[in-house]
């Protein structure tokens, strides 16, 4: 596993790993996507329309939206059969090649993320809490790298979006997945679906290349609207010090029932948690606003 990013050189991106446009079932056009997140502040997105034959198996071309301070990643939702449920998979794929081969007539969803991952892709089970895909769907799938922690169109469409549980459930069987939080923004409903859910990417330069090994390699944090500025431990220390913009509760969870926490009536910019409190390899950080806004590092190893 990769330790967390803070600590790294480098400058932080904010971007968005899931969008639709006109090119699948999005109701605005790919430029006025990507005029849209870079007007709100946004360094990258994915425009990630989806992968199936009735749209011509998209790879959406954003190449020419890209500025001296706005870039974007290829990518594409990839669908196969079937679930256990027998729903068509949901695979967010960042960083395909334009050329990614159509879905073959018996390939199935771990056969296509495999090939995904292996075109160089970033792997990703997209919002499994909206059609309730099983923690054994989610393991088929060795190739996924990350879990969709918070989907803003899931949320705002059907009050599905939050698939925390899943990552949980998952690390407390020692079953590593980074945590991505996207909008999967379609621009068709009635309350806003975009600029809600980002990942804040730590990478040397932000040329989509760079970008997207800053992915790989998991440097990154995912958020609603907190920071998280600092995280550190010193050797030998027990002690977990974190920095953020202003919160009011910060929560070291682990496995099972047991964590470590600071919950306050007013903002706070800086906490310390006892990492002894932690059961099971692995730890994370949720940090919450006053808004009760979120924002969720990577696990890392305790």
């Amino acid at each position: 596993m990769q330790d967390l990013p803070f600590g790294l050189s480098g400058n932080w991106y904010r971007g968005n790993l899931h969008t639709h446009s006109t090119r699948s079932d999005g109701r605005t056009s790919p430029a006025e996507v990507c005029a849209h997140y870079r007007a709100h502040g946004y360094d990258f997105i994915s425009l990630t329309d989806h992968f199936r034959e009735r749209y011509q198996f998209p790879i959406t071309d954003t190449t020419p939206y890209r500025t001296d301070d706005f870039t974007t990643i290829l990518g594409a939702e990839l669908h196969a059969p079937a679930t256990s449920l027998g729903d068509e998979w949901h695979i967010l794929a960042v960083g395909l090649p334009p050329d990614f081969a159509p879905t073959g007539a018996d390939e199935t969803g771990p056969q296509l993320a495999e090939r995904a991952v292996a075109a160089g892709a970033y792997v990703a089970a997209a919002h499994p809490a909206w059609y309730d895909l099983t923690d054994q769907d989610i393991l088929s799938v060795p190739s996924a790298q990350a879990i969709e922690i918070f989907n803003t169109a899931c949320t705002v469409g059907n009050g599905k979006g939050d698939s925390t549980g899943y990552i949980d459930r998952l690390l407390s069987q020692e079953r590593y997945y980074q945590i991505i939080a996207t909008d999967d923004a379609h621009f068709n409903s009635v309350r806003p679906d975009s600029c809600r859910n980002w990942v804040m990417v730590r990478s040397s330069t932000p040329e989509p290349a760079d970008l997207l090994a800053a992915l790989h390699a998991g440097h990154f944090y995912s958020s609603q609207g907190p920071e998280f500025l600092e995280v550190t431990s010193k050797p030998g220390s027990d002690m977990l010090a974190v920095r953020t913009s202003p919160v009011r509760d910060i929560y070291l969870t682990g496995r099972g029932a047991a964590s470590s926490s600071i919950v306050q009536d007013a903002d706070f910019t800086s906490a310390e948690l006892d990492l002894k409190a932690i059961k099971g390899p692995y730890a994370r950080l949720t940090a919450i606003d006053h808004q009760g806004r979120r924002a969720w590092t990577n696990p890392f190893r305790v």
